[in-house]
C-alpha cells in the first residue's frame, strides 16, 4: 500500500499520532522494547526516544506503513477475539495455519519485514470475512 507524498505537516502529526498509540498496543501485546522496534522498523534507540517524545518523532512512509498494518492487526483481533486477554496473547500462541507452521505469528514478524505484516493483517482479514481466527 503505497502512501501518496504526504505535506511536512500531515506527516509530523501522522507520526506524533502513531507514536502515541503504537506503545500501546506493544505494550498490549507483551513486546519488548527491541521487538517494538523491529516490528517499527526502526532501531531501539530511536524508538525509545520517540516512545518519550512522540512530537519528535518523524517516521518515513514505510514506518508509517508499518503501523498502519500494526493497527489494522491490533484492530482485527480486537473483533476477532473480544477478550483482551485473548486477543492480546495471539500472537505468542503457537498457530497451525501453514502460514506459521506451528509458531507463534509473533516469530513471523521477527523478520522485521514489512511484507509479514502484510501476511499476519491478510490472514485475520480473510479470517474475519470467514468468522474466526
Amino acid at each position: 500500500m503505497a502512501m501518496p507524498h504526504l505535506p511536512v505537516e500531515k506527516r509530523q502529526e501522522m507520526s506524533a499520532a502513531a507514536m502515541r498509540t503504537y506503545p500501546n498496543i506493544a505494550n498490549d501485546w507483551g513486546l519488548k522494547g527491541q521487538e517494538a522496534a523491529l516490528l517499527l522498523g526502526v532501531p531501539e534507540s530511536t524508538y525509545r526516544r520517540w516512545r518519550k517524545q512522540p512530537t519528535a518523532a518523524r517516521l518515513d512512509v514505510n514506518q508509517l506503513e508499518r503501523v498502519s498494518l500494526i493497527l489494522g492487526i491490533y484492530k482485527a483481533l480486537q473483533i476477532l477475539l473480544p477478550r483482551a486477554d485473548a486477543a492480546d496473547s495471539w500472537l505468542r500462541r503457537p498457530n497451525h495455519n501453514p502460514l506459521f507452521a506451528g509458531q507463534p505469528p509473533l516469530e513471523r514478524l521477527r523478520s522485521g519485514l514489512v511484507q509479514d505484516l502484510y501476511v499476519v493483517r491478510q490472514h485475520l482479514d480473510t479470517a474475519r470475512s470467514e468468522g474466526h481466527a
